[in-house]
């Protein structure tokens, strides 16, 4: 029986200080949010996916199906430096093993917000967040008469291709471009981040065939960004909209250490930014998503906070 399902938002998950002496330029991200709803406003919508299959499947650490809520509780403290409404979309959780329902249910609800004028940041949960973020994009762009190119930026420390007769955390983007192959649409997809010594050469091999553009860990230093200039420059030229995806295991272990797989190396937090920034900077970044949140293997919840703190700068 199928028990996948979409709950809404629970409003008590944001709490935080208020500074009612220092007026409304004091105000905070929970004194900001509120419970979507139908024929609001156009603004941010927070979407959660409560998913432990993907990460099981791929036999990894489970834990990030709580991801959405501690993500919600870091951010909710945050000081409010945005001008527009943002909303909680709730959260599609995923019943044991049905995966498949539980993303297809998920891009059914990125759609259906998009459609009603929204801009949608997922909140994760397992990497198997990207295929339904990238599957609703699609769809609500499949709306438009002539629909506009599409590129994928993944910040990872894994190239998430592998092959497999069963989705999981570790196939995303093979489904994303076999999803791409169905429509007739090219597939665009760059990975930054990405550890020589945590994908085979089975998985570089699929990224050469479908045509990836890859920075790899060690080539992201402070002191030479150009490989990171270039990547991002390349990816977003090519397209005329962007999904961005962040799995938190880009980031160096001692920085997001509550995550199934920590990074042994990782990418600087500082760097990381810069990119999210000079794609911001491009207008054509239409969908986003933070994954990969594992509450469970956290201290002191370090992890949570740099994925509040991310979060922040994708909604501005």
């Amino acid at each position: 029986m199928d028990q996948t399902r979409h709950q809404v938002a629970d409003m008590s998950l944001w709490q935080g200080r208020v500074d009612n002496e220092e007026g409304e330029l004091a105000r905070r991200w929970h004194q900001q949010v509120q419970a979507a709803a139908d024929e609001q406003a156009p603004g941010l919508v927070l979407l959660g996916f409560c998913c432990d299959a993907g990460v099981l499947r791929n036999q990894g650490q489970v834990g990030a199906a709580a991801g959405p809520q501690a993500l919600r509780s870091a951010t909710a403290n945050l000081a409010w430096h945005l001008h527009t409404p943002l909303y909680d979309g709730g959260d599609v959780y995923c019943h044991a093993d049905e995966l498949e329902a539980a993303q297809a249910l998920y891009s059914h609800k990125v759609a259906t917000f998009m459609d009603a004028g929204h801009r949608v940041i997922g909140l994760g949960g397992g990497h198997e967040i990207a295929y339904a973020s990238f599957n609703g994009l699609v769809e609500h762009l499949s709306r438009q008469p002539t629909p506009p190119r599409i590129g994928i930026i993944n910040f990872d420390a894994h190239l998430d291709l592998r092959r497999s007769a069963k989705a999981s955390s570790g196939t995303p983007f093979n489904q994303c471009a076999a999803l791409c192959e169905s429509l007739g649409l090219p597939f665009h997809y760059t990975c930054i981040g990405v550890s020589r010594y945590h994908n085979t050469d089975a998985l570089f091999d699929r990224a050469s065939q479908l045509g990836t553009r890859i920075v790899l860990d060690e080539q992201l230093n402070n002191w030479d960004i150009q490989p990171l200039m270039t990547a991002l420059d390349q990816a977003i030229d090519e397209v005329d909209v962007l999904y961005v995806t962040v799995c938190l295991d880009v980031l160096p272990a001692s920085l997001a250490p509550g995550v199934s797989a920590p990074a042994g190396r990782g990418m600087d937090l500082g760097l990381l930014e810069y990119a999210l920034e000079r794609i911001k900077a491009s207008n054509k970044m239409m969908m986003a998503d933070i994954a990969e949140l594992n509450p469970a293997r956290d201290r002191h919840s370090s992890t949570a906070r740099v994925a509040a703190r991310l979060l922040a700068r994708l909604a501005g």
